[in-house]
């Protein structure tokens, strides 16, 4: 079937010597990508006229959201610093937690493979686990408050970092590592003194870049009833005031700012 949709071409260089030009698939890619696009916006009911009809509803509300109330800053400040807070423990918590899971889910490391593959798949299911979702299922369980927030900030980072981390173990130089268990130093020790230091760069870039995110996601979580700035944004929302909602996204937009602007700076030191 290839064969026939794309033939392979023979080419004669000027020495007479005939050389057999590569297949690509790019052309079937193209053509699959095409179809797959079309039958989702048929399935999904996309329509390009309402979009265009209703556009500019969009420029309305954020007319609306200029100038924001100043007044209400003063009642943004304490949820904002708990959307941080529960952003900052979440990830830290998060991040301690995914290293053993990475080094148990490290095929290279761990000895018992069965393991490694229960830990990845772990891992695995918790990355698909949206973290609005965790936040739901985490109020049920904790109550309403900013303790749901953390705990579905702390499963994320526990996946995405977790996946990063047995990923780069995995590709790590093990020439030192097996030199040291040869020496009779445990499995722990060798990790230790010979993988943490080629990981331990990218761990903490990754972990930082993670935070930055979650300060991001901890916005939305109010949503649910996980605590933050997000129950003051689905207030004012809900309630249509959008000169609150500006004031909100203004401070959000400021504080997530200055906390990427920091991370990048360390995040550059590391690398």
């Amino acid at each position: 079937m290839f064969g026939k949709l794309l033939p392979i071409k023979k080419i004669t260089l000027p020495n007479g010597k005939v050389v057999t030009e590569k297949r690509t698939l790019t052309p079937f890619v193209v053509v699959v990508i095409l179809v797959l696009t079309y039958f989702s916006a048929v399935i999904t009911d996309f329509n390009v006229a309402t979009i265009i009809k209703r556009i500019g509803q969009f420029f309305v509300i954020l007319q609306q959201m200029v100038p924001p109330t100043w007044t209400y800053f003063p009642h943004i400040w304490q949820p904002l610093l708990d959307t941080i807070k529960m952003s900052l423990l979440g990830s830290l918590l998060g991040a301690l937690c995914a290293l053993p899971l990475a080094i148990l889910a490290a095929s290279n490391i761990t000895r018992w493979k069965s393991l490694s593959a229960t830990m990845k798949l772990l891992l695995s299911l918790l990355r698909t686990l949206p973290t609005l979702i965790a936040a739901l299922i985490a109020t049920f369980v904790f109550g309403l408050g900013t303790v749901a927030g953390t705990v579905a900030i702390f499963l994320f980072t526990i996946a995405y970092v977790g996946k990063l981390a047995y990923e780069q173990i995995e590709n790590a130089n093990m020439e030192a590592f097996e030199a040291m268990r040869s020496m009779g130093l445990t499995t722990i020790q060798s990790f230790r003194y010979a993988i943490l230091p080629q990981i331990l760069p990218n761990y903490l870039s990754v972990s930082l870049f993670c935070f930055e995110g979650n300060v991001r996601y901890a916005s939305i979580l109010g949503y649910v009833g996980a605590g933050g700035i997000g129950l003051l944004l689905n207030e004012s929302l809900g309630w249509r005031n959008y000169a609150n909602v500006g004031m909100i996204l203004l401070l959000l937009v400021v504080t997530v700012f200055m906390i990427e602007t920091i991370s990048e700076h360390y995040r550059k030191k590391l690398m």
